[in-house]
């Protein structure tokens, strides 16, 4: 190969790493992740590197503990961290794929990130059952709703 045409190659892969990186930066700039207390009173979102951009607390917490109020709003940032740190892994996973690259980025995510294995497990809805028994049958042995 000739130098020159070795030359302007490289200048072609460079110029492709510097597109890439473009838009990931674009990309990454959009993260943010943003929970919920479970009881609806707390709102926060943070950005991409995890910093919190944004606490809402609803009027209701007045007169709430104090200790109660800092450990659910904790508790919401780390939900919300690891919902942002889902995203950059995401979108590093696009531009390096599965590497050293990846596994590096998500050890430094210090809440973990969403979709690693260790998210809270919703827990399944009661199924909802409807009594099928002909009518006669129903109202001479009703269920029992007192149980």
């Amino acid at each position: 190969m000739e130098p020159d045409q070795w030359l302007a190659q490289y200048g072609q892969k460079i110029e492709q790493a510097k597109r890439e990186a473009a838009q990931t930066e674009a990309k990454l700039g959009g993260v943010g992740g943003s929970a919920t207390s479970p009881d609806g009173l707390i709102t926060v979102s943070v950005n991409a590197s995890g910093a919190l951009t944004d606490l809402i607390m609803r009027p209701a917490l007045r007169g709430e503990d104090p200790e109660r109020i800092a450990a659910a709003v904790l508790k919401a940032v780390a939900e919300a961290q690891r919902a942002a740190a889902g995203q950059v892994v995401e979108i590093v996973s696009e531009l390096v794929g599965d590497s050293p690259a990846l596994e590096f980025v998500k050890s430094r995510m210090p809440n973990g990130y969403s979709g690693d294995g260790t998210d809270p497990v919703e827990p399944a809805p009661e199924v909802q059952r409807r009594d099928t028994r002909p009518d006669d049958d129903y109202f001479t042995n009703p269920p029992d709703v007192m149980a």
